[in-house]
């Protein structure tokens, strides 16, 4: 229930260019691409888009940890994403 509305009011949101959107996005591309994969285990070129599209994700979520620390926690566990390794 909390998802869906999540996600209803990012894809909603007026500002695309915000951080959550982008991550919002950028996980909706990398569910089809996984999903691509699966059944073509041999497309190196969807690989290597998949492989570009994480680190995307990954730059952005950097950035928001460093930045709004709450904001971060709150859009990770909403969308079921990993938290950072921290080095």
């Amino acid at each position: 229930m909390i998802k869906s509305t999540f996600i209803s009011v990012i894809s909603q949101e007026e500002n695309k260019g915000s951080v959550e959107f982008q991550v919002f996005s950028f996980t909706k591309k990398l569910k089809k691409v996984t999903s691509h994969l699966k059944l073509h285990k041999k497309d190196y070129l969807s690989q290597r888009g998949l492989q570009k599209t994480l680190g995307k994700r990954q730059r952005l979520l950097t950035y928001l940890s460093n930045k709004n620390k709450v904001r971060y926690k709150e859009l990770i566990d909403q969308l079921d994403i990993r938290e950072l390794k921290t080095r």
